[in-house]
C-alpha cells in the first residue's frame, strides 16, 4: 500500500522548494503563539524556528516540516495506521514493524529522490516512546541547504547529506520524525566530526525534536447502551 501523502524525503523538498519560490505558503494546520497544531489533530509541537532567523513552516495533512537559513531542518510525519498497518504490527512485533514500516516507505522514497541513498546503520530504542527506531542515512546531494553553498563545479560530486529519523507508534498513529545535520554540508572542508560524533549529535536533535511534541489524549469509547426492551415484553410485564 501506499500512504496519501509522500514521505519525509519527497515533502520535505517540494514544500521547501515552493516556500522559496513563492514566498510564505498558507498552511493547513493551526499555530498558536509558539504552538503548531497538525490538521488532524494527531499532535501539537512547539515551533523549533523563530521567523527572524528564517524559520519557514510548510505541511501537508500528514507531514510539517520547519527549517531556518542556519542548521534546523524537522520534519515531522503521522500517518493514521489502517487495518493493514496494524495487523502487520501485530504479526511483526513492533521492533520489526518499524524496521519493515522504515525500509518499505521512508527509506524506499529518499532512494527515488537521491540516487545513491543509504542506510548508515540503525538502532532499536525500547525505552523510549515504548519502543522507538532510530536511523541515520546518507542523502548524496540530498541536502535542505543546498541553497547557502557556493556553486559546485559541474563534474563535483554532491555533498552527501545526512539525517537521522526517529520512527515510533502512538495513538494509532505512525510517527517519522526527521533531522539533517546541516553542519555536514555547511561546513565543507573544515568539517571535521567522526560518524559517532554526528550520531550523538543528531540523536540529541532527535530528543529535543520529540521533546517539544504533545499527543492528545484519544476520545475515551462510552460504555455499550443497554439493549432496548421491546414493547411486548413490557406489556407482559
Amino acid at each position: 500500500m501506499r500512504f496519501p501523502a509522500a514521505l519525509i524525503a519527497i515533502v520535505a523538498l517540494t514544500s521547501f522548494a515552493h516556500a522559496q519560490d513563492q514566498g510564505a505558503q498558507p498552511i493547513l494546520g493551526r499555530v498558536e503563539g509558539r504552538s503548531y497544531a497538525s490538521p488532524t489533530g494527531a499532535f501539537k509541537v512547539v515551533i523549533p524556528v523563530l521567523p527572524e532567523l528564517g524559520g519557514t513552516i510548510t505541511d501537508t495533512p500528514n507531514v510539517v516540516t520547519f527549517q531556518d537559513d542556519f542548521n534546523i531542518h524537522i520534519s515531522i510525519a503521522a500517518f493514521p495506521q489502517d487495518a493493514t498497518q496494524r495487523w502487520e504490527m501485530t504479526t511483526r512485533g513492533l521492533k520489526d514493524y518499524l524496521v519493515y514500516f522504515f525500509s518499505n516507505y521512508v527509506l524506499s522514497d529518499f532512494k527515488q529522490s537521491f540516487e545513491g541513498a543509504s542506510i548508515e546503520s540503525a538502532k532499536f530504542v525500547p525505552s523510549v516512546m515504548d519502543g522507538e527506531l532510530i536511523t541515520y542515512i546518507l542523502l548524496p546531494g540530498g541536502s535542505m541547504f543546498m541553497d547557502k553553498l557556493p556553486l559546485i563545479a559541474e563534474n563535483a560530486a554532491p555533498p552527501i547529506a545526512k539525517r537521522a529519523n526517529a520512527l515510533f507508534v502512538k495513538n494509532g498513529h505512525i510517527f517519522v520524525i526527521s533531522v539533517e545535520l546541516a553542519e555536514r554540508v555547511l561546513e565543507r572542508s573544515t568539517y571535521k566530526k567522526t560518524v559517532a560524533e554526528e550520531d550523538e549529535i543528531l540523536r540529541q536533535r532527535l530528543v529535543e525534536a520529540v521533546a517539544r511534541i504533545t499527543f492528545p489524549k484519544p476520545a475515551p469509547i462510552p460504555p455499550p447502551s443497554a439493549p432496548a426492551i421491546p414493547p411486548s415484553l413490557m406489556r407482559a410485564k
